[in-house]
């Protein structure tokens, strides 16, 4: 065909493709607060698997983004533009991955799954089940002893917590700063949007989000085999029989990765 009617064909194809891997398989976020510091920075892109969880459980020590619940407070508050022009914007941006914050987008990491009794402290540290965890990307941790402030998670000390079946208790690094599960409650897990699994953006900061060892160590609750497993649904599963066709596009992947346009933002 000629260029001219080429070149919106291919154009409509990619953003098709670019659809459909958001929607069902990787998504990229951009970090707007230090919550998770220094694991994730302010600016950071994070790429998300929105797949995995449909194939296994949750795993402790695994960042994750999810939706937080109708009680949660945003940690960070972005202006938007409400012409018609900046929400159709917003709209197309939504379609590929690279829109606008949403308010209820967060991202921490898993310390307590189902039946799991977490609390503070055992010298200073938290334990899951009675196993204190040594957590060295522990960026500025809350004090000991703090008197309790509005929506601020303050004083260090909580619980013990049992962790309630379907929910999973979630934590920033940065705790000094990090609104979380000790004053914001549980999560349900099908809230999930997906595992977070590598740093893409600035290039001087990629580093794949592995589970630190400590978690290794956390035994299995005590009721675990007696409360049902809680699957964690994601739409569109069976596109990861897709996976090796769109790798071969990965074209369109590479080029996003060094596109300096605000991703969809997360209340870290």
């Amino acid at each position: 065909m000629p260029l001219w009617q080429e070149l919106p064909l291919l154009l409509l194809v990619a953003f098709g493709l670019a659809v459909l891997i958001r929607t069902f398989l990787l998504q990229a976020f951009y970090i707007p607060s230090g919550s998770m510091e220094n694991t994730l920075l302010v600016g950071d892109r994070v790429l998300v698997n929105k797949v995995v969880y449909n194939l296994r459980s949750p795993v402790r020590g695994e960042v994750v983004v999810f939706r937080g619940p109708s009680n949660w407070t945003p940690e960070s508050n972005v202006p938007q533009s409400t012409g018609l022009l900046s929400q159709v914007g917003r709209t197309m941006g939504d379609l590929v991955g690279v829109a606008q914050p949403d308010e209820k987008d967060f991202i921490k990491r898993i310390i307590g799954l189902p039946g799991d009794v977490v609390a503070c402290c055992d010298q200073g540290h938290v334990t899951v089940n009675g196993v204190p965890l040594n957590e060295p990307y522990i960026t500025e941790d809350s004090p000991l002893d703090a008197d309790p402030v509005t929506n601020r998670c303050g004083p260090r000390r909580f619980g013990p917590v049992t962790v309630a079946p379907g929910d999973m208790w979630v934590m920033g690094d940065h705790r000094l700063v990090s609104q979380d599960s000790r004053c914001q409650g549980e999560v349900p897990m099908r809230n999930i949007i997906g595992k977070a699994f590598v740093v893409v953006w600035p290039r001087g900061d990629w580093a794949a989000l592995n589970v630190p060892s400590t978690f290794s160590k956390v035994p299995r609750p005590y009721n675990a085999e007696r409360e049902p497993t809680v699957p964690v649904r994601v739409p569109g599963a069976d596109l990861v029989l897709m996976t090796p066709i769109l790798a071969s596009m990965s074209f369109s992947s590479r080029s996003r990765l060094y596109w300096r346009s605000p991703r969809r933002r997360l209340h870290a």
